[in-house]
């Protein structure tokens, strides 16, 4: 054994799942991953730079472990992903003490990064970009799948839409798709291991180019014997069409929610964004959904006090959040991303004023995610169990068909089965029920 790994990640799935794939790349070339940061000889912050809350936690974190390294100046310190991704040697320049910055294109280099560390102890800095990504293609080991029935497979990475809030294009590059044979390699894999529901990660996965289009990828999934549910993240609105609208309707094991970012209900500010359609454009999708799939869930996210978002601006969002009647809802206040078009406008609301926007948006939104909770009270659905529950000895818990939580009394040898409950409670955020007879 070379030593210990420790691996902080920040931000989203696709951060989770490379974090996964790192832990997997280093301990095939002799190292041990540990929970300790004061056994780990090495500490890799996974950084995320789309949220302020993310970004302000890894350079926090990154202070503390400068001052660990003061005592212990053997520690290896590496920073990947996204802000490693913008900052490049700009994170060395300021923070001397980090001995590696890895790009999001790179990620496979770290191994062969640690053996060139050993003989030149100076930091290594890899943030070029690459024509593919060959961490794509890595395989995470199964001990590192939790919960070990759901697999999250990353089948393309990037973005080509340049909204001008977004720095995905900037830190993740230009959209690069995994060919179509490996994904289907790679589930096959996991579904001979005992995954249930398979999980697909993409900046813009309706973009996916891979050899075959999305929804024929969708297709050839769902078609595994063995596969229980299929879901993926996340969607952009203008590349929605017919044919994936259509795969809700036609392929039962889908499950019935879809992530469809909106970001903002007024036309002048999805103009601004450039976000390529419009609010009324956004609806009628939602309603070919519901209509393509009856009883379909909704999450999205949505961004108050960009530039210029006016009182009405602001009110055409929440009459938009009202008609859709979203599940879940994940909403910010902007904060200008340096480097994207939009750090150059006029930032002209106030903070308390996008502190006020976003009380009241979060606000109607709890009230609508519990209204949606009590319309499935009474009714008996199917759940995937996750894990046994938190805060109640002897509960379970795990997710509907639409995404929704539910807790319930159960064994714990339930995990990774699917078993009807019917729902006797609606909660703010999740739903409580019975398991029926027979289960």
């Amino acid at each position: 054994m070379l030593g210990y790994v420790k691996i902080f990640t920040y931000g989203c799935q696709m951060n989770d799942l490379d974090s996964l794939k790192m832990y997997t790349i280093l301990e095939n070339a002799g190292w041990e991953k540990t929970q300790d940061t004061q056994q780990a000889d090495i500490v890799i912050l996974n950084t995320c730079s789309v949220r302020q809350k993310a970004y302000e936690k890894a350079l926090s974190n990154l202070g503390r472990l400068g001052k660990v390294k003061k005592s212990r100046p053997e520690l290896i310190i590496a920073v990947t992903g996204c802000v490693a991704q913008q900052r490049g040697r700009a994170f060395v320049h300021d923070m001397p003490y980090i001995d590696i910055v890895l790009g999001t294109h790179q990620m496979h280099l770290l191994p062969k990064i640690m053996e060139d560390l050993q003989t030149r102890r100076k930091p290594i800095v890899e943030t070029a970009w690459g024509n593919g990504i060959p961490a794509m293609d890595i395989i995470p080991g199964q001990s590192h799948i939790d919960p070990p029935h759901r697999a999250y497979i990353n089948i393309m990475q990037g973005c080509n839409n340049y909204c001008t809030y977004c720095i995905v294009p900037f830190v993740r590059g230009r959209e690069i798709s995994r060919d179509y044979k490996k994904i289907l390699h790679e589930i096959e894999h996991h579904l001979s291991h005992g995954v249930k529901e398979i999980f697909l990660l993409g900046q813009n996965v309706n973009s996916f180019s891979g050899g075959i289009s999305f929804t024929d990828l969708l297709r050839e999934i769902h078609a595994m014997d063995s596969l229980e549910r299929l879901r993926f993240t996340t969607s952009h609105p203008k590349d929605m069409g017919k044919g994936l609208i259509a795969c809700f309707g036609d392929l039962e094991r889908l499950e019935a929610h879809c992530h469809l970012p909106f970001q903002s209900g007024s036309d002048t500010v999805l103009k601004a964004m450039n976000r390529g359609y419009t609010a009324q454009r956004y609806l009628d999708l939602i309603r070919a959904l519901k209509a393509s799939r009856p009883g379909m869930a909704f999450s999205a996210d949505t961004i108050v006090g960009f530039p210029k978002e006016t009182d009405k601006a602001f009110q055409e969002t929440l009459d938009l959040i009202k008609e859709v009647k979203f599940d879940v809802l994940y909403s910010f206040k902007y904060s200008p991303r340096p480097g994207t078009r939009a750090a150059a406008f006029t930032d002209d609301v106030s903070p308390q004023e996008k502190a006020h926007r976003l009380r009241e948006l979060q606000s109607l939104q709890k009230e609508i995610t519990l209204e949606n909770n009590q319309a499935r009270v009474g009714k008996i659905v199917e759940v995937l169990v996750d894990g046994k529950g938190s805060r109640h000895e002897g509960q379970i818990h795990g997710r509907t068909m639409e995404n929704t939580i539910v807790n319930f009394k159960g064994d714990a040898g339930l995990v990774g089965k699917i078993v009807e409950v019917k729902i006797t409670r609606a909660n703010p955020n999740s739903l409580t029920g019975d398991q029926t007879k027979g289960e």
